[in-house]
């Protein structure tokens, strides 16, 4: 049972992490950040500073904030710990659970991608591991001393049930947490819209620029249309999005650009900074989680024999995009559909 004396540590504090986090504490929750160096030495110098869409904004002292680069001081008295790393880094997160965390810890996996859950009970023996889900984007906001995180989009986090008291202990203002019963349903669904992150990194346009653009959105349609058809030939059935059937998406984002605006009103209330992850992966030099999103339809369609020609187009593009390191390459709907026809 988890109540508001519980320890919560961030394994993984980068943006997603800092945020809830960050709403966490200032809500009075106990907890503890486990980061890298460069996150760590920010936070201990200015504090951490926590704003969202509908105007909130929230600074804690440094002096307030518990961060640590040691997993052992950060995990030892772990009472929940929410793993917000990467999916390219789940099994060194794993490892370290393992290691450090008390056997009754409740592990709760806020990434993107279907699989970590599996990756994460594998190594972490008997302790418990739930899915999760994060709806809303996170961008870090450069200027000022803080480390300064903006939840950019509307949503909420959803968590597997079964734990008495987490959704409760987690659910605080600007971080709105609620337990769903079917989560990996929830993933699925997530999984189709991550699909607009390659993108998003492609184009190197702001995700409301992106969305409000009906070439950017046909090419996620037939995105989204291709892994439905994976999807139905491996008898899995994802989640609403948004609350739509996924079946509807593609017929939405192919409306025209006015009438886009008016039906997917929700979907553009967007911070005019917002971009996906994966675009700041390939600015940063850093591996993109492509693998997630179009590698994990890629490896369905294969053992379906389900063709996704699109698909494997733009996670090629991508992979290229992180092979030259220099950054998004800023394509065209034309050149991201180059050779495949229209």
């Amino acid at each position: 049972m988890a109540d508001k004396d519980s320890q919560i540590v961030i394994a993984g504090a980068g943006s997603i992490g800092c945020y809830a986090g960050g709403c966490l504490a200032v809500a009075g929750r106990k907890v503890r950040f486990l980061c890298r160096p460069n996150i760590e030495a920010r936070l201990r110098a200015g504090g951490l500073r926590v704003s969202d869409l509908d105007g909130r904004d929230r600074l804690l002292d440094a002096g307030a904030i518990h961060a640590t680069t040691d997993p052992a001081e950060a995990l030892t008295d772990a009472s929940v710990v929410l793993v917000t790393v990467k999916s390219g880094a789940t099994e060194e997160m794993g490892g370290l659970i393992a290691a450090h965390a008390p056997p009754d810890a409740v592990i709760v996996s806020l990434q993107n991608g279907v699989d970590n859950v599996g990756r994460l009970q594998a190594l972490v023996g008997s302790r418990w591991v739930l899915a999760g889900m994060v709806a809303f984007n996170v961008v870090q906001k450069n200027g000022g001393e803080s480390l300064h995180v903006h939840r950019a989009t509307e949503g909420a986090a959803l968590i597997e049930s079964g734990v008495s008291g987490l959704a409760e202990l987690l659910d605080v203002a600007g971080f709105s947490v609620q337990a769903h019963a079917d989560m990996r349903a929830v993933l699925w669904g997530k999984l189709l819209f991550n699909l607009n992150n390659a993108l998003v990194a492609l184009s190197g346009l702001p995700l409301a620029t992106e969305l409000a653009d009906r070439r950017w959105r046909l090419i996620l349609a037939r995105q989204i249309d291709e892994a439905l058809a994976v999807l139905r030939a491996a008898s899995i059935t994802p989640g609403r999005i948004g609350g739509l059937r996924p079946s509807l998406l593609p017929k939405i984002l192919r409306l025209p650009d006015w009438l886009f605006r008016l039906v997917a009103r929700r979907m553009l209330m967007v911070d005019p900074e917002a971009r996906a992850s994966m675009w700041d992966d390939l600015e940063r030099g850093r591996p993109t989680e492509i693998a997630e999103f179009q590698g994990k339809i890629m490896r369905l369609a294969a053992d379906t024999g389900t063709p996704v020609p699109l698909t494997q187009r733009i996670m090629r593009l991508v992979e290229a995009a992180e092979a030259n390191e220099a950054g998004s390459p800023q394509l065209s709907p034309e050149a991201v559909l180059d050779g495949i026809g229209r």
